[in-house]
């Protein structure tokens, strides 16, 4: 029996915590970072926490269900 694969893009895009929460870091703060407010650039170095139905996905994507 072939072994299940994990989805590459998604191993890259998003971490596992110790307490299952599944992260990822905020788009939009790669470049053109003059026009955005101090206030925005902030917010986007917190990293974000999967919620939701958009859990389930991403728990699909990297085989935890």
């Amino acid at each position: 029996m072939p072994k299940v694969k994990t989805n590459s893009s998604a191993k890259k895009r998003f971490k596992v915590t110790g307490t299952g929460e599944i992260t990822f870091q905020k788009a939009f703060k790669r470049h053109i970072l003059t026009k955005k407010s101090t206030k925005r650039k902030r917010s986007m170095r917190k990293v974000g926490i999967v919620k939701g139905p958009n859990r389930d996905f991403v728990m699909r994507l990297l085989r935890l269900k």
